[in-house]
């Protein structure tokens, strides 16, 4: 009798025990290939207590500006929009040139995707005021400031927070409104909500090279590819996965406890192979802006009591900013340019056997390519009008800096040039060799023209011409490097 009880009583608790923790749990079995979404029936139920020790919006905007005051030297403040509500949509820059463009790469951290999962807002509001007030002395926070322009906004969604609840104001899934690259979803530009309107339109100003977004409800590290082409839930794998999972397992592996995981090894996951959505945010940024961004669950509950903010910041605030810090400690950086002019050429930069493209800065022509360490790769530099040129690199633990002087596709076969390598590792005056390099060459040649004619009127009086000529040396030519 107690069996039939036991067995009875199990069958009965039996989805509750399997559901999992996360935005991606309390699912259904993942043949059914639909997308998935999480208390749809009860996000008005949250108890207004859960807020308490949360800042508010009006809280939020104020702790912003007031960052923006205190910390003017490093940072500054601005807005990419409004929410559906009209919500100022507000980004914290810490740079120590905060507003002007450099070569440097750009992270950007986004919170509050969900309205229902605040703890990202309060983590990056302490992230921000930790580094302003370590910059001066802790070598981690230095390295940030000075070497990155690194891009928070705390919150994607205070209309969902306010609300507390998933969705946005129209009770939309953000992290399901970007355009997907499987099915032809939120195609339409005026169907798409404001934040995920303002999300693109940052995007198509700042050119990242990688980022995060803060989610809740478990502890994990996903990486792309997000959704798969059959809806099935395998491990599907984008063309930078071993990158991908370089960067995940840095911030896993960082954190006080998330790599010990027993649901996930190693602390990171595929995010098809956990399960799949479409129209997410992570996968936009990797198609459509060359950005790497993972996915972030960093508390096991979506809306902890704000007494245990403290320890959760404690355990993720290491691997957050060795997230960051990952892009100038690790893969392949440097500038292309023209080898006819000095002028930085935007190209583009592939890796021989990884089927993506990174684009090369506006501006500085600077590139930024993150890698696996460990491994040998051919890197390539290409432009249009340009003839392409590559080299080979062994990627330690470290980075590595190429720089690539481009020929135009009608230079001379003959173009001194081709004696300069394919890559040169540049130090911050490679701009000024390569322009230095022209002026002297020209003027050398400008100076034995004048020379050689002025030899020429000299033999053509003493009517030595044709047998003088025989014996005239070539003019010497040099190349600086």
């Amino acid at each position: 009798m107690k069996l039939i009880f036991f067995i009875f009583f199990l069958s009965l608790n039996l989805p509750l025990l399997l559901a999992r923790g996360g935005e991606r749990s309390s699912l259904s079995s993942s043949s059914s290939g639909s997308a998935r979404h999480l208390f749809e029936h009860d996000q008005s139920r949250t108890s207004v207590d859960k807020a308490k020790g949360y800042m508010t919006n009006s809280d939020l905007e104020k702790a912003v500006k007031a960052f923006g005051q205190r910390c003017s030297n490093i940072s500054r403040i601005y807005s990419i929009g409004e929410s559906v509500n009209g919500v100022p949509l507000w980004v914290i820059e810490i740079s120590d040139k905060p507003g002007v463009e450099e070569p440097e790469p750009a992270f950007k951290f986004i919170g509050n995707v969900h309205g229902d999962e605040p703890v990202g807002r309060e983590l990056l509001l302490l992230l921000a005021n930790w580094i302003c007030d370590n910059h001066m002395k802790d070598p981690l926070a230095r390295l940030i400031v000075e070497n990155v322009h690194l891009h928070i906004l705390p919150s994607m969604n205070p209309d969902g927070f306010a609300l507390k609840r998933r969705g946005n104001a129209n009770n939309i899934d953000l992290n399901r409104d970007f355009p997907d690259q499987f099915f032809p979803l939120n195609n339409d530009v005026d169907a798409r909500q404001p934040e995920t309107r303002a999300i693109m339109s940052w995007l198509k100003q700042i050119q990242f090279t990688a980022s995060a977004s803060l989610h809740g409800g478990a502890l994990v590290a996903n990486y792309p590819w997000d959704g798969t082409h059959d809806k099935r839930k395998n491990y599907y794998e984008c063309p930078d996965d071993e990158s991908f999972r370089f960067m995940a397992s840095i911030y896993s592996r960082s954190h006080f406890n998330m790599s010990l995981s027993t649901e996930f090894p190693g602390g990171i996951t595929n995010g098809a192979f956990w399960y799949p959505i479409y129209g997410g945010m992570q996968d936009w940024n990797y198609i459509h802006v060359s950005c790497f961004e993972l996915t972030l669950e960093i508390s096991d509950n979506k809306w902890p009591n704000a007494n245990e903010l403290p320890i959760i910041w404690e355990y993720n605030k290491m691997s957050m900013l060795n997230l960051v810090a990952s892009l100038v400690k690790t893969g392949v950086h440097g500038r292309i340019f023209s080898s006819d002019s000095g002028r930085p050429l935007p190209g583009a930069i592939m890796i021989n056997g990884i089927n993506y493209t990174v684009n090369a800065g506006r501006a500085f022509a600077d590139y930024h390519r993150l890698l696996a360490p460990g491994q040998r790769y051919e890197v390539m530099a290409t432009m249009p009008g340009y003839k392409s040129k590559s080299t080979v690199i062994w990627l330690e633990e470290g980075a590595i800096t190429v720089d690539f002087i481009l020929d135009p596709d009608g230079t001379p076969k003959g173009n001194l040039l081709r004696n300069i390598c394919d890559c040169d590792y540049y130090g911050s005056k490679s701009k000024v060799a390569v322009l230095d390099y022209f002026w002297g060459f020209h003027f050398e040649i400008c100076f034995v023209l004048i020379v050689f004619l002025a030899f020429l009127c000299f033999l053509f009086k003493r009517r030595m011409k044709f047998s003088l000529l025989k014996q005239r040396p070539s003019p010497k030519r040099s190349v600086i490097a």
